[in-house]
């Protein structure tokens, strides 16, 4: 029977007429990225993505974003998830888990039904935008409808938007939760509930709101878990609200083997210089520096740009426009430097980074192991530098512990095979298929200083939000320019930026008092 079918599907599929190489040649392929990858993707079974029986329309979409095998979380996972099983998956963080649960949402909606078939939950804004975006990415072809709604924006534009037909909806639990309440999202049939980051959604602070949203949801529905670590509380949601779920665990190691890491013992007064020589030294192509608070975060982009080095900034107290903006152009190439709290340490995918900076060391394994996974994507290599003080010898010693890794003494000199590619201009940056007004939304409306210019020339793009913390003003600095032999001939695209403060004049209505009077 099993037999039978088989040799009906691959009579019937993809047989319509055009041979596979005729429909392949005529697609619009990504410059592929040659880079070296770890067996974190590679130790696959040798399965093709034709071999999951997908639809032409969504085979296209996977090869034009760039996707030529699938990796071992989705050669695991497609599969499973296409009948409608409920799916359980651990894996490393960067090993395509994202594509995993996309691909077969994407395979399951029926475009001619005018109703909301699937959700996707993520814990923050930004991990939302880029799980959206890689929905339309991959299912561009298939005439599906994703809405993403976050938190931090109007209410008003995404009631305006389901008026319309949304076939999936990409979100955090509270926004969606609010929505559904008021009655203007419509979850009855709604079959798919996927969780990204799954222990963090079940964490205390959402916990709530998870099974509040589940009410809304159809009792006959698929439930999908992703997530890199699984706690005690996913046991437990799995027992209440899943059925018989297939659990894939492919983290025979925490770490990614990819990832280099390093700690350099460091005074707390020190730090600043230390990171300046790290930046004189290493070949950056882009970099995330973490630290543990939005204060910090902010005092610490200062430094760097009076240093004389670009940066970008983020963190949760910034208008939901501005952390939108910084997102998409560092993702997108406009700044080297990104310097932000643990706001962007889940899910956040940008293969350029090679190096991240932990300056502030973190207080727990699982934290870490999300910071450094930010680097080393899909296999690819990437370098992490931790920079202790005293006080944080005893977190290193059991982060090893928990993680079963080895973070080295930073040697005088670090080896650029390590991190360091050949040709760094065919890393892949993200495929931008929205309409100009999808555009605008993302980036948050329109720039609050500056003028077009700054983006359309590489060579004048500066980083754009400049101000202090009320309103959440950040996101970049302007100054003087650095020494331009710090920094080079890592491959980056187009002239360097700068950084800093920008000096101003005093306006020209307020004269100096004269000496006399200022004594007086």
């Amino acid at each position: 029977m099993a037999s039978e079918l088989a040799n009906k599907l691959e009579g019937t599929t993809l047989n319509d007429g055009s041979s596979s190489s005729d429909w392949k040649a005529g697609l619009k392929q990504p410059t592929k990225d040659g880079r070296t990858q770890t067996e974190d993707v590679t130790a696959t079974k040798g399965l093709e993505f034709e071999d999951f029986y997908l639809k032409r329309e969504l085979l296209m979409g996977i090869f034009e974003a760039g996707f030529e095998k699938p990796s071992p979380i989705q050669e695991e996972t497609i599969p499973v998830a296409l009948t409608g099983r409920d799916v359980l998956a651990r894996a490393k963080n960067g090993t395509g888990k994202t594509a995993a649960f996309v691909i077969p949402t994407l395979e399951r909606i029926n475009p001619k039904l005018e109703k909301t078939q699937a959700l996707l939950l993520v814990p923050t804004r930004e991990l939302a935008l880029q799980t959206s975006q890689v929905c339309k990415t991959l299912g561009k072809h298939l005439g599906i409808n994703v809405m993403v709604t976050t938190g931090g924006t109007g209410l008003k534009d995404d009631i305006i938007r389901l008026n319309d037909t949304v076939h999936i909806i990409v979100g955090t639990p509270g926004r969606i939760l609010d929505l559904a309440s008021k009655g203007v999202a419509d979850l009855s049939a709604a079959h798919t509930f996927v969780m990204d980051e799954a222990d963090k959604l079940l964490s205390p602070e959402f916990t709530i709101t998870i099974e509040q949203l589940l009410q809304f949801h159809p009792k006959e529905r698929q439930v999908m878990l992703f997530s890199a670590t699984f706690p005690i509380v996913v046991k437990s949601f799995k027992d209440k609200h899943m059925h018989d779920p297939h659990e894939i665990n492919l983290m025979d190691e925490l770490t990614l083997r990819g990832i280099t890491q390093y700690y350099a013992f460091v005074e707390e007064k020190q730090k600043v210089h230390c990171l300046n020589t790290l930046f004189s030294r290493l070949q950056i192509n882009q970099s995330i520096i973490f630290c543990n608070s939005t204060a910090r975060v902010e005092l610490l982009a200062k430094k760097i740009t009076e240093l004389g080095y670009s940066c970008f900034y983020s963190h949760a107290k910034m208008l939901q426009q501005h952390r939108n903006r910084v997102f998409h152009d560092f993702r997108n190439g406009a700044m080297r430097n990104l310097v932000c709290s643990d706001l962007l340490t889940r899910g956040i995918d940008i293969q350029a980074v090679n190096v991240v900076i932990n300056f502030d060391f973190p207080k727990n394994a699982e934290t870490y192991l999300h910071r450094i996974g930010r680097s080393g994507r899909f296999g690819h290599l990437g370098l992490a530098i931790n920079l202790i003080n005293w006080e944080d010898r005893f977190n290193l010693y059991r982060i090893e512990q928990e993680l079963g890794t080895e973070i080295q003494p930073i040697p005088a000199n670090i080896d650029k095979k390590l991190y360091v590619y050949d040709t760094p201009e065919n890393i892949p940056r993200p495929i931008n298929t929205m309409a100009p007004q999808q555009r605008q939304q993302l980036e948050g409306g329109r720039r609050q200083q500056g003028s077009g210019a700054d983006l359309m020339n590489p060579a004048n793009r500066t980083g754009g939000y400049r101000g202090g913390r009320d309103g959440g003003r950040g996101g970049g600095f302007r100054g003087p320019p650095r020494d331009p032999n710090q920094q080079n001939q890592n491959g980056y695209q187009g002239p360097q930026r700068q950084g800093g403060y920008q000096q101003r004049p005093p306006p020209q209505h307020q004269q100096a008092m004269p000496p006399s009077a200022a004594q007086a």
